[in-house]
């Protein structure tokens, strides 16, 4: 029986040759893809992530993290996520040595500010991806002092754990393991108390990004950075379907349970502005004008709530939204 391949997405514009396949930690595996002719590859930026057509059609979004300087090569690492909606499982399930993944041009929504006085990453998990592209691109003289607090549940579960915890990484980098016990969670408090002139760079599960969050509101906003995967906001049990209204046309739309207001504006031909479609970047940054919203970016601040949403994961608690656009 001949299975037929989905049609390759539009977003996914080059079909790369995955040359190396590698298991980097319990459930995380790295796949190293290139360009079947062996040519260079369109430059990215430390913080860069692709989208990729898992073998099963699905779409999804991963972290480049690899070196910048290498010009003839992308890696991603993926994390088995039996729980989730099939795209981490067919990566890691059919995806072998030699075959073709669709994928996009690389995009940008966690930049690395140059000319920082110092770095202080914070990570979750496979969170470590983007901030290991941006250390890397730093080699062997970085342009600021810099440190690292790497957070796992178990030592097996850390990915790229043998290149961070390096004899010349010691200062800089700091393993902490929880083993699943809340008592033994990492207080950052002391890292984040005292506010100075460093950029704070988190990526990694959600609490973890929102107790960042918290605990840097006495940060300079601009100073404080966040990645996030989860597009759309994710599902939540209470979700339900809610109108949007465009102002500017009076155009009214349905938004139902697990699609964002972005998704279908775009599906409408609306040409809303987006870049990491997970609430963290500020780029679908939206007038909020009548009704009253559920916010589930990490940009707003308390004072703005009234009056903006983020369109890329935010939804509604009253029945209609209306938004200038």
């Amino acid at each position: 029986m001949t299975v037929t391949p989905p049609p390759t997405h539009s977003d996914t514009q080059m079909p790369l040759r995955v040359a190396r396949i590698l298991d980097v930690a319990r459930d995380i595996r790295s796949f190293e893809l290139v360009q079947p002719d062996a040519s260079a590859l369109p430059p990215f930026t430390p913080g860069s992530h692709v989208k990729v057509q898992a073998p099963n059609g699905m779409l999804r979004k991963y972290s480049l993290c690899n070196d910048p300087a290498e010009r003839h090569r992308y890696v991603i690492a993926v994390k088995r996520d039996p729980a989730g909606q099939g795209g981490s499982l067919s990566m890691h399930e059919e995806l072998h040595e030699g075959d073709t993944l669709p994928t996009s041009l690389p995009s940008n929504a966690f930049p690395l500010v140059e000319n920082a006085k110092g770095y202080l990453f914070i990570a979750g998990g496979i969170g470590i991806t983007p901030i290991l592209s941006m250390i890397r691109s730093f080699g062997e003289l970085p342009p600021a002092p810099w440190k690292l607090i790497y957070l796992t549940r178990f030592p097996e579960t850390a990915a790229f754990r043998e290149e961070l915890g390096a004899p010349e990484l010691k200062s800089r980098v700091r393993i902490h393991h929880s083993h699943g016990d809340p008592a033994r969670a990492f207080d950052l408090w002391p890292v984040l108390e005292k506010p100075n002139t460093a950029h704070v760079y988190c990526c990694g599960p959600r609490a973890l990004m929102e107790a960042v969050r918290d605990m840097t509101g006495h940060w300079s906003p601009a100073n404080v950075h966040f990645e996030s995967f989860n597009e759309g906001g994710g599902v939540r049990p209470d979700d339900k379907p809610f109108m949007v209204k465009l102002a500017s046309t009076g155009a009214v739309f349905e938004v139902p349970v697990g699609k964002s207001i972005l998704s279908v504006l775009h599906e409408h031909g609306c040409n809303a502005a987006s870049s990491c479609e997970s609430g963290t970047c500020g780029t679908c940054r939206t007038k909020l004008l009548g009704g009253e919203a559920d916010h589930r970016d990490m940009v707003l601040l308390p004072e703005e709530m009234d009056s903006q949403i983020m369109i890329c994961v935010s939804r509604a608690k009253s029945d209609e939204l209306v938004i200038d656009l």
